[in-house]
């Protein structure tokens, strides 16, 4: 038995996020799958407050939650092992910034537009979309200093952010018709979402259409009846 356990669900891109850096760094750990309309005991008393995946057990310490904390903590007790964060605390303040326009303005446009009734509606926030896009282009420009991740010649902490979507932006792309990291307008992001689906850990980690599909259903549904 690992003295790491990851309570998640397949289909949770942050659950993903927290699996992509375990196996950057090699560590060993048992994952306990949640039945998110069933949630376990263990669950709820291991996180009271949100009752929500993902949390790292970890040998006896207090249970961490949520999965950008989670990422840090893992980088802090294996700091040697492919290093995530930068060091510079500069550096880690605007990859902090970025996560948090990632998480709370970005991807939460993919469940307003799964949601969206109406071609006008759906075509502004096609349009939000790409106007993020196009700011995360320039991110990564700054980010990367000409190598091939937002973590410079390796995955760093932006890429594990932002790549746990992928799956759902293809899913997005396809029900819309329209490319959200595009050859034209973010060459370089374009780019970037080749090489880190061709990285083992990424594509070993993130879930199936029809996975990703239940998901997007069962949030709309409860957006619906909320």
């Amino acid at each position: 038995m690992s003295e790491i356990k990851l309570l998640g669900s397949a289909a949770s891109p942050f659950v993903n996020r927290v699996q992509f850096v375990l196996n950057l760094k090699s560590m060993d750990y048992d994952f306990i799958n949640e039945n998110l309309t069933c949630k376990s005991e263990l669950l709820l008393t291991s996180n009271p407050v949100l009752k929500k995946v993902p949390v790292l057990l970890h040998a006896n310490k207090p249970p961490i939650c949520e999965s950008l904390i989670i990422i840090e903590y893992l980088d802090e007790i294996e700091p040697n092992i492919h290093k995530i964060l930068p060091t510079d605390p500069s550096d880690r303040a605007y990859n902090r910034f970025w996560a948090c326009y990632i998480d709370n303005k970005f991807a939460p446009l993919y469940l307003e537009l799964s949601r969206a009734q109406g071609k006008d509606v759906k075509e502004a926030l096609k349009h939000k979309i790409i106007k993020g896009s196009q700011l995360l282009e320039e991110a990564f420009v700054k980010f990367s200093k000409g190598e091939g991740y937002f973590g410079g010649h390796d995955i760093g902490y932006l890429d594990v952010v932002l790549g746990c979507y992928m799956g759902l932006t293809k899913i997005v792309e396809k029900g819309n018709e329209f490319k959200v990291f595009d050859e034209v307008r973010t060459p370089k992001l374009a780019e970037w979402v080749k090489r880190m689906w061709l990285h083992d850990v990424i594509k070993s980690n993130i879930p199936g259409e029809d996975i990703l599909m239940n998901l997007l259903l069962l949030k709309c549904k409860s957006s619906r009846v909320s």
